[in-house]
C-alpha cells in the first residue's frame, strides 16, 4: 500500500490542513479477538522524497490477508435477530406479569374461601366443594399455560403451583370431613328443592298463560314481582327508561329483549339483546344511538315489530325508528298536552303500549282536562285510527298499559305498593274500578307495559328490571 503525504511546503501552498504524518489504522471485528501484529513484523517499507521536496511518498506492505467482510455481515444479522428476540421475550414477560397479578388477586380470594371452609366445614354442601374444585383446576391450568408460554420456571411460579396443589388437597380433605353432617345437609337441601319446585308449579298453574287468547273478562291477579337485577349500566341513577321484549317479534328474533335508561327523562340510545340470558349478562348484540335532531324525551318507549316507538319534543310528536331499514318517521300530536304526566314519570306525555289487538298510544288533552285518552295507531300509515276518552285523571295515575284492548291504570298505594284500580274496554266502552295489588321494589317507577308474547308486565323500577305474571279471568 502506498500513502502520499503532502510536505509542509505543500500545505502552505494549498492553504488547507492535511492529515498528520502519523497514521492509525484500526480494523475491528465484532465478537472476534484479533491481536495486532507488532511493527517489527511488518514487511519492509521504503520512503521516497521527490526532487523538489514537495511530496513524501511512503510504501508500507501489510500481511497478505483478506478482510472477512462476509463474516462481519453475518455477525451483524445475528445481532439484529437476537435483539428482536429479546424484545419479543421482554414483551411476553410484561404481558404475563400483568396476568400473574390478576391471577394472584383471584387466588387470594380463593384462599380466603378455602380458609373459611376449613374453619367451618359443616356449613357447606357438596356443590360448594365442586365449585371450588373447578376454580382451583382452572387456576392450575392457567399457571401451567404461563410456565409453558415463558418456556421457563421461577421460584414464584413454582410456589404458586405448589399452593394451588395444596388447596386441592385441603378441599378434598374438607369434603370427606364429617360425612354424616354433609349427608344431612344434602337431604334437607333436596327437600327444599322439591318444595320450591312444587310452589313454582302451583304458581305456574295459577298464572298459566294462554298466549294470544282474549276470551276472558280481564285481569284478576298479578304475581309477586320478579326483581331481575340492576340495569346494564350498573347505575341506580339511571332511573328513567325501560326494558322488555319485542311485542311483535320478527322471525329469528322471537327472544330479543331491549333496554334503555338515562339519568334524565330523555331517549337518545338503547340496547338490544338476543335473549333473556344475554340481558342478564349485560351482553348486547347491538347498540343504537339516536342522531342529533331525532332524540326523544320522557320515560317511555317500546319495541314492536322490530321498530322502536318513542316520544319526541319541539313539537310534541310520535317517532319511530325501523331497526331493519334505519328509517325514521314522525307524526305530530297537535292535541296532546304537555301539561299532564304520570305521578312517577316526568315528561311522559305520550305513553306507547302494545297488546294482542295492536299498537296504542295514551295521552291527555286540554279539552278533556287531563283525563287519559286512548288512540289506536295504524302501523302502516303511522296515523290515528280511533280515539277513546277515559275518566282516569292522568296526574293521579302511576302508569297505564293496554292488554286485549283494555286500558288498565295504576295509582300509588304506598312506598312499596301500587294498585291497578281502573280499566277501560275500547271494544265495549265499559269502565271498571278494581283493586289489584302490585308490589314494587322501590317507590317510583318510570315504565310499565304489558307484552302479549308472554302475558307479562315489565316494569323499570328506579333502575331495576322487574316483571310480573298476569292472570286473566277465564269466566
Amino acid at each position: 500500500m502506498t500513502i502520499a503525504i503532502p510536505s509542509e511546503s505543500a500545505r502552505h501552498t494549498t492553504g488547507r490542513d492535511t492529515m498528520p504524518l502519523t497514521l492509525l489504522l484500526i480494523f475491528a471485528l465484532p465478537s472476534l479477538a484479533l491481536a495486532w501484529l507488532p511493527v517489527e513484523d511488518w514487511e519492509t517499507g521504503n520512503v521516497t522524497i521527490s526532487g523538489d521536496g514537495l511530496e513524501c511518498v511512503c510504501s508500507v506492505f501489510l500481511p497478505d490477508s483478506a478482510f472477512p467482510a462476509d463474516r462481519v455481515q453475518h455477525m451483524q444479522q445475528l445481532t439484529t435477530d437476537l435483539t428482536l428476540e429479546v424484545e419479543i421475550q421482554m414483551n411476553k414477560i410484561l404481558l404475563y406479569g400483568g396476568k400473574l397479578d390478576v391471577f394472584l388477586g383471584e387466588l387470594l380470594d380463593l384462599t380466603v374461601r378455602v380458609a373459611l371452609m376449613e374453619s367451618s366445614p359443616d356449613n357447606y354442601i357438596k356443590l360448594d366443594f365442586e365449585l371450588l374444585r373447578v376454580e382451583i383446576t382452572e387456576f392450575e391450568s392457567l399457571v401451567s399455560q404461563l410456565i409453558d408460554s415463558l418456556n421457563t420456571s421461577s421460584p414464584t411460579l413454582d410456589s404458586l403451583y405448589s399452593e394451588i396443589h395444596n388447596m386441592t388437597l385441603i378441599v378434598n380433605q374438607l369434603e370427606t370431613y364429617d360425612k354424616s353432617n354433609l349427608e344431612v345437609i344434602r337431604i334437607e337441601f333436596a327437600k327444599l328443592q322439591r318444595k320450591l319446585k312444587e310452589c313454582q308449579e302451583d304458581e305456574d298453574s295459577f298464572f298459566k298463560p294462554d298466549i294470544g287468547n282474549c276470551n276472558h273478562t280481564g285481569i284478576t291477579a298479578v304475581s309477586k314481582p320478579i326483581v331481575i337485577q340492576l340495569n346494564a349500566h350498573l347505575n341506580p341513577g339511571y332511573k328513567y327508561g325501560g326494558w322488555g321484549k319485542d311485542s311483535k317479534p320478527v322471525r329469528g328474533f322471537e327472544s330479543m329483549h331491549w333496554y334503555g335508561a338515562y339519568s334524565t327523562p330523555s331517549v337518545y340510545e338503547f340496547y338490544l339483546y338476543s335473549n333473556y340470558d344475554k340481558i342478564l349478562q349485560r351482553s348486547s348484540f347491538t347498540h343504537h344511538g339516536l342522531p342529533q335532531g331525532y332524540e326523544g324525551t320522557g320515560n317511555n318507549y317500546i319495541v314492536h315489530g322490530n321498530t322502536i316507538y318513542y316520544q319526541a319534543a319541539n313539537p310534541l310528536r310520535m317517532s319511530k325508528l325501523n331497526l331493519t331499514s334505519s328509517v325514521f318517521s314522525h307524526k305530530q300530536m297537535t292535541k296532546a298536552s304537555e301539561s299532564f304526566t304520570y305521578t312517577h314519570s316526568p315528561k311522559q306525555y305520550l305513553d306507547f303500549s302494545a297488546d294482542e289487538k295492536g299498537l296504542w298510544v295514551m295521552y291527555s288533552t286540554e279539552e278533556v282536562k287531563g283525563n287519559i285518552e286512548i288512540a289506536k295507531i295504524d302501523e302502516k300509515s303511522f296515523g290515528i285510527e280511533s280515539v277513546w276518552t277515559t275518566n282516569a285523571f292522568k296526574p293521579l295515575v302511576g302508569n297505564a298499559f293496554m292488554a286485549c284492548g283494555v286500558m288498565y291504570a295504576t295509582r300509588p298505594g304506598g312506598l312499596k305498593t301500587e294498585e291497578i284500580y281502573y280499566s277501560y274496554d275500547t271494544a265495549t266502552k265499559e269502565e271498571k274500578y278494581m283493586s289489584i295489588p302490585l308490589q314494587k321494589f322501590q317507590e317510583e317507577f318510570a315504565n310499565l307495559h304489558y307484552n302479549p308474547t308472554d302475558q307479562k308486565l315489565y316494569m323499570y323500577n328506579n333502575g331495576y328490571y322487574m316483571s310480573y305474571r298476569v292472570r286473566f279471568n277465564k269466566g
